[in-house]
């Protein structure tokens, strides 16, 4: 028997175990469907985002617990999670009344914080050590070791896998099945392990696809290198999924049980959002929205037709209230699309007004951007709401009415709301896009590292409520020998630049 199969085999087990255990702090959660209105059936949806936490990772974490001897628990345990494992060690150990320290990033939400200590009262210490996940969970770790206690793995651990998979046995167990098509979103790959195998063994037949943020497909790059693998850069804004590197047991596991896996964009995961806003009115955190994502992207691949039956899991709701405004702000209506222009317009009286009376009929007005910089041709940002079949149509009339327009879609400058200043005064500019840990110091010590070679003319950031800041910077170099020094000097630094951005008008034009 090859080790995929042996864990499947106690897997299975384990799951039949936890039956006996996770009800004694939550209960089943329900399972619903919606319709939409660009696929034909309704979409099934398992709502974990109504458990005990708001999200399905309780069950593995007082499964995990549960299992321990009470000797063991009486040491008490460790554990590391940046969110909803630490909200479940802390309800299983607050339930079990086992001592728990659990570390978090440095940059992790007070209001994540808090919830993690008002659920687990005097049990559980929280102690906040490095810039991300994976150096809290190495002292974690350490720690436990020190103290010969338990870590509480948030997916690795075969007892916290079993405890994810009573949502699958709820599922089976619902009578609504058999489904032919799940989504599963993948972080660490707990859930998905269990889903999958338990989904499997009921319903040999169904498809399970694996969900992962674009910048975050950790079991895509495991299964492609044959083992797990960490990724060089990892895009926290669906934070419940923002794992580095997949574990060993869920790598075995997935790579034998998932059909294939899907990647979506941070819009799409926003646009999917909206869309449980508008059916279940619930909003769910961004990871928790991946699966829905990843249904309505894989329709235009591979249609749904009538007779099918789609399942996702709602897998969590526990999201930093600041970050609802930046997912408002980049969802799209399920029927239209968002496009973007920075459209020149000639320096006289009524050029607005011709510049809007030249557009297509049928397209919105979403957002318009406008500042009078300097004489001459004017440079207005305009996005506009546009009916999805339409999108082409509405492009091509758009070069013809104004072929020097510039999409922006994706471009840095739709994203910061770029404010205008005055190049004349500059000698060496340059935009960089950075990305640095929410925590006090973190911005303070990249300027420090940089001021003595450049110096800031531009910045622009707004708090999202994730993990971590991206900013939009001027820099301004004494010399061009000292641009070199810098790009050179930033390499290792914390803030991480993401990128160089060049500006997208030559009145701007920064690099020489």
């Amino acid at each position: 028997m090859n080790q995929a199969a042996e864990l499947k085999e106690q897997l299975l087990k384990g799951i039949t175990r936890a039956r006996a255990e996770v009800y004694k702090v939550g209960a089943v959660t329900p399972l619903q469907h919606i319709e939409l209105p660009e696929l034909p059936v309704p979409i099934w949806v398992k709502r974990e985002d109504v458990s005990p936490i708001k999200a399905y990772k309780w069950r593995g974490a007082f499964n995990a617990i549960s299992q321990l001897s009470d000797e063991r628990r009486a040491s008490g345990v460790f554990a590391a999670s940046a969110g909803n494992h630490a909200q479940g060690v802390a309800l299983a150990c607050q339930y079990l009344q086992c001592k728990a320290v659990i570390y978090m990033p440095t940059s992790t939400p007070k209001v994540k914080q808090n919830e993690v200590k008002r659920i687990g009262r005097e049990w559980v210490t929280v102690m906040l050590i490095g810039d991300n996940y994976d150096e809290a969970s190495d002292a974690a770790q350490l720690a436990a070791k020190q103290q010969g206690s338990a870590y509480i793995h948030p997916y690795d651990n075969i007892d916290v896998i079993s405890g994810q998979g009573t949502l699958a046995d709820e599922i089976v167990m619902s009578g609504m099945g058999p489904f032919n098509r799940v989504y599963i979103a993948i972080g660490g790959g707990g859930m998905a392990s269990a889903v999958s195998v338990l989904l499997k063994f009921y319903w040999p037949e169904i498809e399970v696809i694996g969900v992962e943020g674009v910048n975050q497909a950790s079991m895509q790059k495991a299964i492609d290198c044959g083992e797990p693998t960490a990724l060089d850069y990892i895009d926290v804004f669906c934070d419940g999924t923002a794992v580095r590197k997949v574990g060993d047991n869920t790598y075995k596991l997935c790579r034998e049980h998932l059909d294939r896996i899907i990647t979506v964009t941070n819009e799409e995961v926003c646009s999917a959002v909206r869309s449980f806003w508008e059916t279940l009115r619930v909003t769910p955190e961004p990871s928790g929205a991946m699966g829905l994502a990843a249904i309505l992207k894989d329709h235009k691949q591979n249609p749904l037709k009538e007779g099918d039956k789609p399942l996702t899991v709602l897998c969590g709701a526990n999201m930093d209230f600041a970050q609802i405004g930046k997912i408002a702000t980049q969802a799209r209506h399920s029927s239209y699309s968002q496009m973007t222009y920075r459209i020149p317009v000639p320096d006289k009286n009524g050029a607005l007004v011709e510049l809007l009376s030249g557009l297509p009929d049928g397209v919105g007005i979403g957002d318009m951007q406008y500042g009078y910089a300097q004489r001459g041709t004017q440079y207005p940002v305009i996005s506009l709401a546009v009916d999805t079949e339409r999108v082409e149509s509405v492009r091509s009339s758009l070069r013809q009415a104004f072929p020097l327009a510039e999409e922006l879609d994706s471009h840095p400058m739709r994203q910061y709301r770029m404010i205008h200043f005055s190049r004349e005064l500059l000698t060496h500019p340059e935009f960089l896009e950075v990305e640095f840990p929410e925590r006090a110091g973190a911005l303070k010590a990249f300027m420090q590292e940089v001021s003595a070679y450049a110096s800031l003319f531009y910045f622009n950031y707004q708090y999202s409520g994730e993990r971590v800041g991206r900013a939009l910077l001027g820099v301004d170099y004494q010399t061009d020998e000292n641009r070199q020094v810098v790009r050179e000097l930033i390499e290792g630094l914390i803030p991480r630049v993401v990128r160089s951005v060049t500006p997208v008008h030559d009145e701007m034009a920064l690099e020489k």
